[in-house]
């Protein structure tokens, strides 16, 4: 037993990222305990409601993953979890009861920053002993603390959002390209008429003018309005959208799952956000976007278009957003970059 907890362990504690880390943690909590079923849950919020989805199926020993969610895949209204909403209204970490079929079941909430986003459910036809119990405490316990390092480790200390790191490692991994659980909620009118073929996008973001504001200000209100761009940029993309900031006043974001014209709309509609916003002290502040479909250029290509549609964007006004495709095919772009190629050459 000894020897298979430590392997287990060391399983569990070699993983970097959240999906393999639950993998490994159900695959060990059933080597160690025989528990029959397991599985792990996607707790998340579509325009104000919360759904349930499943992520991770572990049945007799047999995982199954689901690498890729798509808008269809089944999802259930939280409120069909009584356990799980007891929990949460109870800031409980864990609910044990027996179903009306007779299993016992034992519900174990993730909690990560004060809420609730996955929870694991084992099943076993048999009551727990106290042996089995305690090493599902202590599997669990390590996961949620091994899962908060990882957590703190992708994330920006001022902002909260994920850091640099973690996107050149999502990035080079392709973890952008599972679809989202969730839908924008734009109005009928602006949806097309399908047709048009969704895609994922990268969009490069700066402040504009946000050297004044630490000049005139001073740094602690420039930090101020990082938080709440930040908090503007949660309230405006999905949670399974990835948002990061890179440093100083540029943020990143991977948009999933969307078509262009919507895509341009999600993007201006955060654009107004900022603007309409009333930042303390500071008063109004603007960003200017640039914006590229994800293609299987190189993470560096990709970037480098996106930054080259957001300089356009400043340099053309600011409090804008720019898809460089478009520009390219106006010939905007090819131009002027061929005109600086004749200046130079003569």
């Amino acid at each position: 037993m000894m020897k298979q907890l430590l392997k287990n362990l060391v399983d569990i504690t070699a993983q970097r990222e959240n999906s393999r880390l639950a993998g490994a943690v159900i695959t060990g909590l059933y080597e160690l305990t025989k528990v029959k079923q397991i599985r792990v849950l996607d707790i998340f919020s579509l325009r104000e409601e919360m759904f349930v989805q499943e992520k991770m199926y572990l049945n007799e020993g047999h995982l199954s993953t689901i690498a890729e969610h798509t808008e269809d895949d089944p999802k259930e209204p939280l409120s069909g979890y009584p356990a799980i909403v007891e929990c949460i209204r109870q800031h409980k970490n864990e609910h044990y009861e027996i179903a009306a079929d007779g299993w016992h079941v034992l519900w174990l909430p993730v909690w990560l920053h004060g809420k609730v986003n996955t929870c694991l459910e084992i099943r076993h036809p048999h009551a727990y002993d106290t042996g089995t119990l305690e090493l599902i405490d202590g599997i669990f316990g390590i996961y949620c603390n091994y899962q908060s390092l990882l957590d703190y480790s992708e994330r920006d200390a001022l902002t909260g959002l994920f850091n640099r790191k973690t996107f050149d490692e999502q990035f080079s991994r392709h973890a952008f390209a599972l679809a989202p659980h969730e839908a924008h909620s734009l109005d009928n009118n602006e949806r097309r008429n399908g047709g048009e073929t969704k895609a994922h996008w990268l969009a490069v973001v700066d402040i504009d003018h946000f050297k004044q504001v630490n000049d005139q200000f001073g740094h602690l209100y420039g930090d101020e309005v990082l938080i709440l761009v930040a908090n503007i940029l949660r309230t405006s993309f999905r949670s399974h959208d990835r948002i990061f900031r890179f440093g100083g006043e540029e943020f990143v974001i991977l948009l999933r799952s969307t078509t262009l014209a919507d895509a341009s709309k999600i993007f201006d509609r955060f654009r107004q956000h900022v603007q309409e916003y009333d930042f303390p002290q500071v008063g109004k502040v603007t960003v200017s976007l640039g914006f590229v479909g994800i293609s299987q250029e190189t993470p560096v290509v990709i970037l480098g278009h996106a930054d080259q549609a957001l300089y356009h964007a400043k340099k053309n006004g600011r409090n804008r957003i720019c898809y460089y495709d478009e520009l390219v095919t106006s010939g905007v772009l090819s131009n002027e970059i061929s005109t600086n190629d004749i200046v130079e050459f003569f």
